[in-house]
This record gives C-alpha cells, sequence and structure tokens, in this order.
C-alpha cells in the first residue's frame, strides 16, 4: 500500500512540475530572444508561487502561528487559482497559435505580391559607362545607387533588400511574434478571470430561492421558509468582514429557521473566535442550528460545537428537534468517524413518527443513501462548493451524488448549496456562491 502511495505522489508531481515547465516554456521563453532576465524572473515567480502555495497549505494545517497564516494564505492560494488558469489558457492557445501565423503568412504574401514591380520604361534605364581613372570605361548596371556621403567620405552603402525589392524585416520573426500575442492574450485571461472569480467571493453570496414541496407537511407550514449555508469557511482568508456580510444576508430573508450545514471554520477557536462572533446575530423565529462538515475535524470539533452553542446555535450531534410542523435532525459529518464521533442515523432517526416530515441536516451529499433508508424527506447539504473553480465541478460530480441543487432520491429529495464561502483560494469560477431559502410547501394546501 505505502508503494502505491508513493507511486500516486510521484506520478502527480511529474505532472505538476510538467504542467509548470510547458506554462514557463510558452510565456517566458518562446516570447524572448534567448536567455535573459526575462526567463529567469519566469522561472522564480512560478516556482516561488508554488513554494508559497505549498506552504500556506502546510500552515493551516499544523496550526502555525494565524499571523503566519494569513500572510501566507493571499499570494500562496491565489497561485494555485492563477496557475489552473494559466495552464488552461496556454492550453486553448495551442488552438490559436497555428491560426494566428497562418493569418500573418496570407497577409504577408498579399502584400508581397502587391509590391512585385511592373515592367520598367527603357528611359528609365540608366545606361551610359562608367569611367575608371587609368583604364576602360564600364557599364553602369542598373539597381539602387550608392547614397552620396558627407564631404570627405566614401558614399553609403545602399539599404539591403530581399529578392521582391522590399526592406528586409529588422523586427521580432513571425513565430516570436505570435508567441508574444498568444501568451500574452493567456496570460490576461487568466489574471481577469481569478481577478474577477475572486471578487464575486468577496462581495459576499446571493440569495437563492428555491421551493420544496412534502407530501407530508401540514397546511399550515406552506411558505415556512429556511435558510441554509453552508461552507462558509471562515479562516485566515476569509474572515470577520464576511462572516457579517453573511449575516446581514441571511438575516435580510426574514427566515423562519437557519440552517448551518457545516464546514463554518477552517482554524481554532482561539484563532477564529472573533471572525465567528457575528453568528450571535443570526435571527430566526424558529431558531438557528448547525452541523459538523469534515473541516471542522480538522480544526477542533468538540470546541466549535461548543462555541456555537455559547454563540446561540443549536448544534445537532446525531439529534432530532420535533418543531411544530416537522422533525429537524442532524446528523455528524462522515470524517468524524476517525473520532468516535461519525452519523448515526439511528440514534438521530430510529424511532421518530415517519407520519411526521422529517428535515434532516448532513453535510455531505453521500449520506442521502442512508436518509432514504430511515424515510427521510428532505436533506439539506453542502460541501460540493458547485466544483468552485472550473472544470472543478467534473471531479465534484464524479465523487458526489448531486453537484448542486434539488434532486430526488426515491421518496427523498436532496437539496445542495454550493456554499457561502471558497477553499483555498478565494475564488469562484462557475459556481457562485449562494444562500438558499428553501420555501417549504405543503400539497395539502
Amino acid at each position: 500500500m505505502a508503494i502505491v502511495f508513493v507511486l500516486v505522489a510521484l506520478l502527480v508531481l511529474a505532472v505538476i512540475v510538467t504542467a509548470n515547465w510547458y506554462v514557463w516554456r510558452r510565456l517566458f521563453r518562446d516570447t524572448t530572444r534567448g536567455p535573459g532576465l526575462p526567463r529567469r524572473a519566469g522561472a522564480v515567480l512560478i516556482a516561488g508561487g508554488w513554494v508559497l502555495a505549498i506552504t500556506a497549505l502546510v500552515a493551516e494545517r499544523t496550526g502555525a502561528p494565524f499571523w503566519l497564516q494569513q500572510v501566507l494564505a493571499w499570494p500562496g492560494f491565489l497561485w494555485l487559482a492563477l496557475s489552473i488558469y494559466l495552464l488552461l489558457a496556454v492550453l486553448a492557445g495551442e488552438i490559436v497559435r497555428p491560426l494566428l501565423r497562418r493569418f500573418l503568412e496570407r497577409r504577408d504574401a498579399a502584400k508581397e505580391r502587391g509590391a512585385q514591380p511592373g515592367p520598367v520604361p527603357a528611359a528609365a534605364v540608366p545606361t551610359g559607362k562608367l569611367t575608371v581613372p587609368g583604364g576602360a570605361a564600364e557599364p553602369v548596371a542598373p539597381g539602387p545607387r550608392p547614397a552620396p556621403g558627407p564631404a570627405g567620405e566614401p558614399a553609403q552603402p545602399p539599404t539591403p533588400t530581399d529578392p521582391a525589392g522590399t526592406p528586409a524585416p529588422t523586427g521580432p520573426s513571425r513565430r516570436l511574434f505570435v508567441s508574444r500575442v498568444v501568451g500574452g492574450a493567456a496570460a490576461a485571461a487568466a489574471v481577469g478571470t481569478v481577478g474577477y472569480g475572486t471578487y464575486g467571493v468577496l462581495r459576499g453570496p446571493k440569495v437563492k430561492r428555491v421551493t420544496v414541496p412534502l407530501a407530508k407537511l401540514p397546511r399550515g407550514a406552506h411558505g415556512y421558509r429556511i435558510a441554509v449555508v453552508s461552507d462558509v469557511h471562515l479562516g485566515p482568508v476569509l474572515g470577520r468582514g464576511f462572516a457579517q456580510k453573511v449575516v446581514d444576508t441571511i438575516n435580510a430573508t426574514q427566515p423562519d429557521l437557519i440552517a448551518v450545514v457545516g464546514d463554518l471554520v477552517d482554524g481554532s477557536v482561539h484563532d477564529l473566535g472573533p471572525a465567528a462572533a457575528p453568528l450571535a446575530q443570526l435571527r430566526a423565529r424558529h431558531g438557528s442550528y448547525f452541523v459538523t462538515g469534515n473541516h471542522e475535524y480538522f480544526s477542533g470539533a468538540g470546541q466549535w460545537v461548543e462555541e456555537v452553542r455559547r454563540l446561540g446555535l443549536t448544534p445537532l450531534e446525531n439529534a432530532r428537534r420535533e418543531l411544530p410542523f416537522f422533525d429537524l435532525t442532524g446528523v455528524n459529518d462522515i470524517a468524524g468517524e476517525d473520532e468516535g464521533q461519525g452519523p448515526d442515523f439511528a440514534r438521530a432517526l430510529g424511532d421518530r413518527d415517519r407520519a411526521r416530515a422529517c428535515v434532516l441536516l448532513a453535510h455531505q451529499p453521500v449520506q442521502i443513501h442512508d436518509a432514504v433508508e430511515h424515510g427521510v424527506d428532505l436533506q439539506l447539504s453542502g460541501h460540493t462548493h458547485g466544483g468552485q473553480l472550473w472544470p472543478g465541478n467534473l471531479i465534484a460530480s464524479g465523487a458526489n451524488p448531486t453537484l448542486a441543487g434539488l434532486e430526488r432520491y426515491g421518496d427523498t429529495q436532496l437539496y445542495v448549496s454550493r456554499g457561502a464561502g471558497a477553499w483555498g483560494p478565494p475564488t469562484r469560477v462557475g459556481a457562485p456562491s449562494d444562500i438558499t431559502l428553501i420555501e417549504l410547501a405543503s400539497k395539502q394546501a
């Protein structure tokens, strides 16, 4: 098993190194005339970016001083996103490169055809003889004459020309020109994509409204509003200001109930307690509830359960609350199994009245299969981020039954939020952040 792990790690390393060499070649080697400062600067930029990224990840996971995590996180995590889109943009440039080269070749060929000289009239051809001192006269050959030089200096040689009679090119070659155009466009596209995706996260999540009909929901609960927020990921990048935006957005929806479905934090209570403080301002008629996500178990789940309780949220650790219109249940995340605190559906749902509607809070969508077995009507989850960085959605889709949105599994419906924040790079591309307002609909109404 260890040998397999080592081989996989070496393969991944080889792929990363090869990909970065390819990016350096296209952006720095192919766009310069020869070795020099630009090529060395490009190598330092790419290698240094990856050193910062890896160091930032290690610092977060090992609990390094929080100030150090903050210093490393912004440049390191942003480089991760930028490196992805630099690679994708350079790959896309391989399609453009031959098309641009062919266009330039045709344009230059057309110019050369237009510059071909016509028949020269006989009167325009120089005639006569050049007398050489001390010798016989020599015929004068047609062509450019030397330009007269200053007094006392020899005449200047004619300007060199190509066979078509046009001045010889002195600028960059066509291949170098194409490489510079394509490389510059690729870099601009990557920077623009990451910049816009980062702006989308930092401005805060938008509200998404979804109506979910439940067969067992009584008429009096028609229109009941549940604000679902997941994957806030407070940490060295997203702090107290971001938490305040999330809280204000939730409260503005005037929900009847608030469900925080995991991955609230990336760090200890000691470091992130002040960042999470705005959660105490959450307001809902039937309260706010919390279940753990996998990142809580990287950050001290027990401490965070007590902290959110202190802030006024109710943790549901494999527990159930019988609300006026339905049962609300929460289970721990799968990551808690390593600490003996994994999900326990039997404890949370085993003795409930199945005539009542049941809403389950579970961080990961893969828990839907247990929810179906226990007769849950609606499961609310997060975890996927909707892929966060395209084409990461292709990987996330393969690992989760539902990437984002509402789907039905037998008699159970599953809703997956894309999440309010972001993990790693504070950037989203093709998967905008959201806070979802679920509006329950009674079929009896």
